[in-house]
C-alpha cells in the first residue's frame, strides 16, 4: 500500500550515499518530499520524508533499505506514517520563533534549554548544535532552534525561564519571533 514514509540512515561518510538513497526512493515509485542530511563526526546521517501512491511502496522501500544495509554498511530505519505528515511549521495555534544559545561548551546545555521549552509547551521544529574553537582555544558551543510557541503562552514568562537557565549555565540565550 502507498502512503507516507520516514527513512533514516546512518553510515560512514562517502561520496554517493545521497545518490543511493535518492535512487532507492525513485526506484520504489516514491517521491522525496523533505530531507535533512549532515555529517556528524565521520558518519553521514539523513532523515527523509517520502510519499508514494504505489500499492507496494512500503514493502519495496523496506527491501531496498535492507539491500543498502547489506551492500553499503548503512543502518537504515523505515517507518510508515499512518496519518501522513503533520501540518507545516508553525503548527496551527503556534507562532514560530528562533532561539539561539551560545557559550562555553559544557554538559547540560541542550538538556536544560529543551526541558525548559517542554515545561512551557513549546515544540522544537528544528535544532542545530555545534562546538567551535572559542577565544583562547576553549570550546565555544552554539545552538540554534526553530520553535513553535503556543499563541496562548506568555512569551515573557518563557524568556524569564530561559534567562534563569542562561544565568545558571553562564550562556547567552536570545529568543526572536520569526
Amino acid at each position: 500500500m502507498g502512503g507516507w514514509f520516514i527513512l533514516s540512515a546512518i553510515g560512514r561518510d562517502r561520496p554517493g550515499l545521497v545518490a543511493d538513497l535518492a535512487q532507492l526512493i525513485y526506484d520504489c515509485d516514491a517521491n522525496l518530499e523533505d530531507s535533512r542530511m549532515t555529517i556528524l563526526g565521520s558518519e553521514f546521517a539523513v532523515i527523509l520524508l517520502c510519499s508514494s501512491t504505489a500499492p507496494n511502496a512500503g514493502d519495496r522501500l523496506g527491501a531496498g533499505a535492507k539491500r543498502l544495509e547489506r551492500d553499503h554498511g548503512l543502518t537504515v530505519l523505515l517507518r510508515e506514517l499512518a496519518e501522513g505528515p503533520r501540518p507545516a511549521v508553525p503548527a496551527p495555534g503556534s507562532v514560530l520563533h528562533r532561539l539561539t544559545v551560545a557559550g562555553e561548551d559544557r554538559a547540560g546545555i541542550v538538556a536544560s534549554v529543551c526541558r525548559t521549552l517542554a515545561e512551557h509547551g513549546v515544540n522544537i521544529a528544528d535544532l542545530t548544535t555545534r562546538s567551535l574553537p572559542g577565544p583562547g582555544g576553549s570550546p565555544h558551543y552554539q545552538m540554534t532552534m526553530a520553535i513553535e510557541v503556543p499563541e496562548r503562552l506568555d512569551v515573557g514568562a518563557l524568556e524569564r525561564a530561559l534567562g534563569e537557565v542562561a544565568d545558571r549555565l553562564v550562556i547567552d540565550v536570545a529568543l526572536h519571533r520569526s
